[in-house]
């Protein structure tokens, strides 16, 4: 993949297991209500490579090709022809979901929940919603948010799974003065930890596997840490609210076991389908809140403006940043979650900042419902 070179209709396709090939896509003729963007950067999530490594992410079973991507911020090159949306020039993150369909029975102020919503790149419905790992991506017009001035493309790129760890916080209530435990690092977790601290919680304790994740979570704001090995540590926390990212049995039970009587765990990692050895008894007999919490709603625009304001502390999150032509370095990095946080692609050439790798290094070298 790396010989490969960066044209128009290039896109970062997955065509099974550990099958991840850059191909010439043709570009879509935009409808009358899509904007054209060229794409900056894009962060590689849990259900990309899910996708790569698996063939599926959680229930969604990959049956076709499928562009990956939903993580991405870019500016608008042809704007909507039905004059919505923002006009050409324009930089723009992306809102991936589109709610819809009928059946199951929701609250309709939590368009998140629809049976029918799509997310881009994702193998939930056949034909597949194809994603946005591209040069050039024809998006609906109402998917887009204009970002405040002064607010980068690199930086909005944490845009997308900042709402999800924002969502996810505000799913727990008013967190201010209260003592708060994370359990797992990984980008949506140390996200969790940056939104803790902008809401106000006073303690705030990270627990993960590895040591690394630990330190990009005190960078955000944790207060504290517990490598994941340590029960009897975590047990002690007494968290009022507990974010739960690792996705993993062993994470919702630690969660769990670490929160006070009355307390509310918020789950946010997805668990593999079907039963999981979880201590339910303790989460009844200390009445605690279980509360899942699904991608999110409006809350990209708040995002923003917290990451424009400086309010929302995310920079350590970003640990690697690749050209797009190395996405399968990209990808490789991106699932060892014991040296990286979240991974970037970089679309544009004009965007190259010294090469790829690690942030902010001078290397001159040409990885869930998703979410």
């Amino acid at each position: 993949m790396s010989g490969e070179t960066m044209t128009a209709g290039a896109a970062l396709v997955v065509h099974g297991v550990e099958d991840l090939r850059l191909d010439h896509v043709e570009p879509a003729e935009p409808r009358t209500d899509e904007a054209v963007v060229e794409i900056a950067y894009g962060g590689i999530c849990g259900s990309d490579l899910h996708y790569w490594l698996h063939g599926a992410a959680g229930e969604s079973i990959l049956r076709e090709p499928l562009v990956l991507g939903h993580e991405v911020v870019g500016t608008v090159t042809q704007a909507a022809a039905d004059g919505s949306g923002p006009a050409a020039g324009t930089r723009v993150a992306v809102h991936p979901a589109t709610p819809g369909g009928d059946g199951a029975r929701y609250p309709q102020d939590r368009p998140n929940l629809s049976p029918g919503c799509t997310y881009l790149g994702s193998a939930a419905r056949y034909p597949h919603t194809q994603g946005a790992f591209s040069r050039y991506a024809a998006l609906p017009a109402r998917m887009l948010r204009p970002l405040p001035d002064g607010l980068t493309l690199r930086a909005a790129a944490l845009a997308e799974p900042a709402s999800v760890a924002w969502h996810a916080v505000a799913r727990a209530g008013n967190v201010r003065g209260k003592r708060a435990l994370v359990i797992g690092c990984g980008p949506i977790g140390c996200l969790a930890v940056a939104v803790l601290r902008r809401a106000g919680a006073t303690e705030i304790v990270a627990v993960d596997v590895h040591e690394e994740p630990l330190k990009r979570a005190r960078l955000v704001g944790a207060t504290g840490t517990i490598l994941a090995s340590d029960a009897d540590a975590i047990a002690g926390v007494e968290a009022d609210v507990t974010i739960e990212s690792s996705g993993n049995h062993r994470g919702l039970d630690s969660a769990i076991r670490g929160t006070m009587r009355g307390g509310k765990v918020v789950m946010v990692g997805l668990l593999p389908s079907g039963a999981q050895p979880v201590a339910i008894s303790l989460a009844i007999t200390r009445e605690l809140d279980l509360l899942g919490s699904f991608r999110f709603n409006g809350e990209m625009d708040e995002v923003l403006a917290a990451l424009a304001d400086g309010s929302l502390h995310v920079e350590p999150v970003v640990t690697h940043e690749y050209d797009f032509n190395e996405a399968l370095e990209a990808f490789t990095t991106a699932k060892d979650a014991s040296r990286s946080g979240k991974v970037l692609l970089r679309f544009t050439a004009d965007l190259n900042a010294g090469g790829t790798g690690a942030a902010g290094t001078d290397n001159s070298v040409t990885d869930t419902g998703e979410n």
